[in-house]
């Protein structure tokens, strides 16, 4: 209650930044967005002070069901029961790699089935609303048609949600692989139709930060310095066990990491014939009469 007191006090303006724009990056001229086609957007310029927490993908493209213009009068009711899942986004892409200077900084395998454990476990409900924009949605997306999509990539990837600050004169690449093909990405409500999902464009835009002269200079006097600089952040690796066997009791060893990159958390769940069924929800996990379950992590137990 003291500073309601100080009536002197001057007002500190702080005029650090001053200035932010969103710039928009596209994949080299003659990439192709077909599937198990690899997708590279370079931001090669690098005199920049850029923000990569804030930046995002996006991606415009046609959600279509092959054979549904043959069911004539019963199309629009099989239209109906066909949509994209939640966070349809990841699932289109088996591999994500975020690099700096040719060295690769973070990566993601298997996007969908990653991100959606992640976000399903860290998302507040007020979060969730806001992402409806990106295609997470828990009571189903976009039926067959034309769709537009913005994903943060701190969705996607653990050093943009937990690397807040901004990268310094640095060549950045984005690196996404498509899936083999798109029965991760929809709900069918029967297998008489394939599905088909046509990208027409998938693009980067990230944020650059224009600094006053004093800071920019003191940037550019650390790294002038030659000091090595730390960049932490959360890596998310996702380690599956295809088959369990048919016993009451199962245990499942995972390789240990470098005490650098020792594991902080374990997020478990199961699914149960939903890879590469277009009738099944893959971004959906499954109980399977679970009953007990006992991790150990490092040195320590749970429960």
């Amino acid at each position: 209650m003291v500073d309601v007191l100080d009536i002197v006090d001057e007002p500190v303006f702080d005029e650090r930044i001053v200035g932010l724009e969103t710039h928009t990056y596209n994949p080299y001229a003659n990439t192709t967005f077909g599937h198990s086609d690899e997708i590279r957007i370079p931001i090669q310029q690098q005199d920049l002070y850029t923000l990569p927490c804030e930046s995002y993908l996006y991606i415009e493209g046609t959600f279509s069901v092959d054979g549904a213009a043959a069911e004539g009068d019963a199309q629009a009711a099989f239209v109906d029961r066909a949509h994209l899942v939640n966070n349809c986004v990841a699932f289109l892409f088996d591999e994500l790699r975020y690099e700096f200077n040719g060295v690769e900084i973070d990566r993601s395998r298997n996007v969908g089935v990653t991100s959606t454990l992640k976000n399903h476990v860290s998302l507040t409900h007020a979060r969730s609303n806001i992402l409806l924009s990106a295609g997470w949605s828990l009571t189903g997306t976009f039926g067959p048609g034309d769709f537009n999509l913005c994903v943060p990539l701190g969705m996607l990837l653990g050093f943009c949600e937990d690397y807040r600050r901004v990268v310094i004169n640095a060549w950045h690449e984005l690196v996404l692989i498509r899936t083999l093909n798109d029965s991760n990405c929809v709900v069918l409500s029967g297998d008489r139709h394939g599905v088909w999902i046509d990208l027409h464009k998938v693009q980067w835009s990230m944020p650059h930060v224009y600094l006053n002269e004093i800071n920019k200079l003191r940037l550019l006097r650390t790294l002038e310095s030659g000091r090595f600089l730390s960049m932490a952040f959360h890596s998310w690796d996702l380690y599956e066990f295809p088959l369990l066997q048919s016993t009451t009791a199962h245990s499942w060893a995972v390789k240990a990491a470098t005490q650098l990159e020792k594991p902080r958390y374990v997020i478990f769940a199961l699914q149960t014939g939903r890879r590469n069924a277009a009738t099944r929800d893959a971004s959906l996990f499954d109980a399977c009469d679970l009953s007990n379950v006992k991790l150990f992590l490092n040195s320590t137990f749970y429960p």
